[in-house]
């Protein structure tokens, strides 16, 4: 035995399984078609080879994971779970909506932004599982039995794996970019993106679409017309109606306001706006809302006159989506005109202005959870700090702790403006929350050797959990919309501290010095007391043999 085989379990030919080209091809496949060939050639050939891939891939991903978490596991039992677990689940998000949305949301939280629809005709590409199957009769004939090659396999086969089974191709989200009019129809230039990398920033980064009906129904722009609209000037911010020369309308840039004049734009009055706290509690409810005061925005504007007389407004507003204003003075949201990446006819639905709680703000709930547990944490570190000064301990236990809870600050504000929801998720779950938590843990232990009683461990718990909570509670009325601005929650959530801040100092005094002295230098080797002071008794001696006398000697006859 040389120590390179591998004991009784389903690892090494789950492990072939995993690396059998079939499985290979699956996972290039799958991620070269959902990353390059569905934004190439969007449509129903490459929404399907996803689904063929990924049952290719899924299956064997799972018996290697089941194996990694119960070494013990029989192959076939690891082959037959993944099988059933990967098909089961697969028919039950593609013909329930409900299970579609939670296979969503799950998604989103391990992979970023993500969309699982519910597809009937999806299912069809459930005999790939056939396929998956096949290439584990083979692989089950050369398990992977050497512990460096097993190893290596691992290594380079699984994490892609996992990246292109978790990661699907990024949600675009519509933005509408510009307002123009062509031989005097209204048209409008529509985009996409996802983070602040790729939001458009100019007319030519959407597409056009023309509306000849008073922009009820719309058609994409004709590749003259395309050329037309690239060529003259668009994306006016302030513009007078034909009718009524006097009569002018302006956006304001910054904010979801237009503004009206009826003296030719010498004096301006609000004709409709979202209030800056409302907007960007409807900001924080949408996916990715990055810059809010440049995103959701009033950009620019058109007015044209109507069929039936009179003039309408449209308003181009980034994020949230198109403004008009009807021939009868009303404003109306229209919303987006983007479909599947595509242009559609008619106007999609507005998101809606009123808040609906935490339920929808997953992503500022995780942000709420992460700042008051952060607060909590800063005040354990600060309890701890005093404790060990006071125990007689270093000074730089509280620069260490004080320097990790600043890092952590700076990530969570900095992933605050949520640029991109994905990565503000990990960096929460994966760096602020656990460098908070370690770090209150350690000045804890720390303290608790310098002296600390274990009333002040209790004391300091107490502590912790009492300035989350009260921390939350302000974060949890932001959630639900009060207070709707962010930097009053936040300023409130600080305030909240004080308490907290309050009683680490208080309790600073459960601290004996001596305590800590005697723990950290116990007596080395412990000796015996001496003996007490007093009269000795005599030592006793041992008892003397008894006398043999000596043998009479023989008398002596003198000599005749």
């Amino acid at each position: 035995m040389t120590g390179s085989e591998t004991p009784q379990g389903g690892a090494p030919t789950a492990l072939s399984w995993l690396c059998h080209p079939a499985t290979v091809f699956a996972l290039v496949l799958l991620l070269v078609n959902d990353h390059v060939l569905k934004a190439a050639f969007p449509g129903l050939v490459t929404g399907k080879l996803s689904d063929v891939a990924g049952l290719v891939l899924a299956p064997p991903l799972v018996a290697v994971l089941l194996t990694l978490l119960v070494p013990r596991l029989p192959s076939r039992a690891a082959a037959v779970a993944g099988l059933v677990a990967v098909g089961v689940g697969f028919a039950v998000v593609k013909s329930s909506g409900y299970a579609a949305e939670l296979a969503s949301s799950a998604w989103t939280v391990l992979a970023g932004p993500s969309l699982v629809r519910a597809d009937w005709t999806d299912l069809l590409t459930l005999p790939a599982l056939g396929l998956a199957w096949w290439s584990w009769t083979r692989s089950r004939r050369r398990p992977v039995r050497q512990r460096t090659a097993r190893l290596v396999r691992l290594l380079v086969v699984l994490p892609p794996a996992v990246l292109a089974v978790a990661a699907t191709s990024a949600i675009h989200y519509p933005y509408a970019v510009s307002t123009a009019t062509l031989d005097g129809h209204p048209a409008i230039s529509v985009g996409s993106g996802y983070s602040s990398s790729d939001w458009p920033a100019s007319p030519t980064d959407g597409q056009w679409a023309v509306s000849e009906d008073g922009a009820t129904t719309w058609r994409p722009a004709t590749e003259e017309e395309q050329r037309r609209l690239s060529g003259q000037e668009v994306g006016q911010q302030q513009a007078c109606a034909a009718d009524e020369p006097r009569r002018c309308y302006r956006v304001v840039t910054g904010h979801l306001r237009v503004e009206e004049s009826d003296d030719a734009g010498a004096t301006w009055r609000v004709a409709w706006e979202v209030p800056d706290g409302q907007r960007e509690e409807l900001a924080r409810r949408s996916p990715n809302p990055g810059d809010i005061h440049r995103h959701f925005a009033s950009r620019d504007l058109v007015v044209y006159p109507h069929t039936n007389g009179g003039h309408e407004v449209l308003v181009a507003n980034g994020r949230d989506g198109f403004l008009r204003r009807l021939p009868d003075g009303g404003w109306q949201r229209d919303g987006f005109l983007f479909e599947e990446g595509q242009i559609a006819t008619s106007w999609d639905e507005p998101r809606r202005l009123e808040g609906g709680g935490p339920g929808d703000r997953e992503t500022d709930l995780l942000l709420a959870v992460a700042l008051a547990l952060t607060l909590g944490c800063a005040v354990t570190v600060l309890a701890g700090h005093l404790a060990i000064r006071r125990g007689g301990g270093p000074r730089w236990w509280g620069i260490a702790g004080s320097a990790s809870m600043l890092v952590a600050g700076i990530v969570l504000a900095a992933v605050w403006e949520r640029d991109d929801d994905s990565g503000t998720s990990l960096a929460l779950l994966f760096l602020v929350l656990p460098l908070g938590v370690l770090t209150a843990a350690a000045l804890i232990v720390r303290a608790s050797y310098q002296g600390a009683l274990p009333r002040w461990v209790r004391w300091v718990l107490l502590g912790l959990l009492f300035t989350a909570l009260l921390a939350g509670l302000p974060l949890v009325g932001w959630l639900y919309g009060t207070p709707s601005r962010t930097r009053f929650a936040v300023a409130l959530a600080l305030l909240a501290t004080v308490p907290g801040v309050l009683l680490a100092t208080r309790i600073a005094r459960l601290v004996d010095p001596a305590r800590g002295f005697e723990r950290r230098y116990p007596p080395r080797p412990p000796y015996a007391p001496y003996p007490p002071h007093g009269p000795y008794p005599p030592a006793p001696y041992p008892a003397r043999p008894p006398t043999v006398p000596d043998p009479p000697y023989p008398s002596q006859t003198p000599p005749q």
